[in-house]
């Protein structure tokens, strides 16, 4: 993670965060957050997590006047906000990092697809909880709106911290219309939106992808909240975000290290206060590993040894329906059911293992459907033991560890130990 300030559409510099992927770099998102937040708000950092996983870069920064930038918030438009985002598309092009994908949360969604028109590299922007008209942020600081007008700014309260909101930020939001905006958008358009959202009603992303023209898509996010404040929320959008990008922007595959021809499995932390995991195998194929409830974990994914017992039950699904099909037998259908435990070696006749130590036992259950007579069934089932994961777990595997060491904070080069 890199911290970057760069010049704001005011002049200020803006604090901002530019997050790269650990493996190889494949597109870079801009991620704008919502009204009055900042960048570190919980679902900017998970979304930013799992599209790094993904092998985006993204930056997230604070608006001006907001979080860690500097300017004043009292000065500040929504039109200023578009020339912020603006601005840091331009630090990215100037890095060779032109973001290819605009994120936008609530008020910040509203810009981004005002930000969009003026930034050429974009091919897709995703929106979370956003308002089709900007001036819908008034309503959060109503009682304030007279004397905001007669007084040329006022404090108010927005969720429990002070702000002073100023006459010109009302003015321009009054005066701004997203409806052209979108309707002339010409890059892909993703709408996501809580159905009980309370702070930005879901009928403003009915009017949003009404106005839009494809493509365009429409994605819920049934019992989640506007900030998505439940972690599983903000990443099953992050999740829906990654993917549906992957169909809008030009992805290279990452390079496959010699030797590995399946490429690299990658985990990454997605919880550090728990055991959550994001996997990633290649630039297509996404999934999380997590530990059960009852063991310090969220219960969100399989445990590590159900990720490997999947390996073993698909393993041998396909190496029975392989031989199957090259015999010409009517194998219609064919299933494994894999359970994992620590067993007493001495239990474990002709393993090798003796005294009393455990050693993992796997124990498959196949299903074979069609009409098999007796001596295919027989053997399919030597089949089975030919699984070359099958293989690998009765063997001896060799496992090489190495660390790899990045100056903290800085994006610098990697160092192994």
């Amino acid at each position: 993670m890199q911290r970057i300030t760069f010049e704001g559409a005011q002049g200020a510099r803006l604090a901002a965060r530019l997050e790269r992927p650990d493996g190889a770099h494949r597109a870079t998102a801009l991620f704008a957050h919502c009204f009055s937040c900042s960048k570190d708000i919980a679902a900017a950092r998970r979304i930013t997590r799992r599209l790094t996983s993904a092998g985006f870069a993204v930056l997230r920064f604070d608006f001006t006047g907001l979080g860690h930038s500097e300017g004043e918030f009292s000065n500040t438009t929504f039109t200023s906000n578009v020339g912020d985002l603006v601005a840091a598309a331009s630090w990215l092009e100037a890095q060779g990092m032109a973001p290819g994908l605009l994120i936008g949360h609530s008020l910040g969604g509203a810009a981004a697809i005002k930000a969009a028109g003026a930034i050429a590299s974009v091919r897709a922007v995703a929106t979370i909880g956003a308002p089709f008209d900007p001036a819908h942020v008034t309503h959060n600081f109503a009682d304030a709106l007279d004397r905001i007008e007669r007084d040329g700014q006022a404090e108010v309260d927005l969720g429990g911290r002070k702000f002073t909101i100023g006459r010109d930020f009302v003015r321009d939001v009054d005066a701004a219309e997203l409806g052209p905006a979108i309707s002339g958008l010409k890059r892909a358009l993703l709408v996501l939106h809580a159905p009980r959202d309370t702070v930005v009603g879901i009928e403003n992303a009915t009017n949003i992808f009404t106005a839009a023209r494809h493509p365009k898509s429409f994605v819920t996010l049934d019992g989640a909240d506007h900030l998505l404040t439940d972690p599983a929320d903000a990443d099953y959008a992050a999740g829906v975000v990654a993917a549906w990008a992957e169909r809008y922007l030009d992805l290279p595959a990452p390079a496959r290290p010699e030797g590995a021809p399946e490429g690299v499995v990658r985990a990454s932390e997605a919880d550090p206060g728990g055991f959550l995991q994001d996997i990633s195998s290649g630039p297509h194929h996404h999934m999380l590993a997590d530990e059960p409830e009852g063991h310090g974990g969220t219960d969100r994914g399989p445990s590590p040894y159900g990720l490997v017992s999947a390996g073993l039950a698909a393993c041998t699904s396909m190496t029975i329906r392989m031989y199957a099909r090259r015999k010409g037998w009517p194998l219609e259908h064919v299933s494994v059911d894999v359970t994992h435990a620590k067993a007493h070696a001495q239990d474990n006749a002709g393993t090798g293992e003796g005294g009393g130590g455990k050693i993992d036992r796997f124990a498959r259950l196949v299903r074979l459907e069609g009409a098999l007579d007796d001596a295919q069934r027989a053997r399919l089932m030597e089949i089975a033991d030919r699984c070359p994961v099958h293989r690998t777990l009765e063997a001896r595997a060799e496992v090489i560890t190495e660390e790899e060491r990045t100056r903290a904070g800085t994006g610098g080069s990697a160092q192994k130990s």
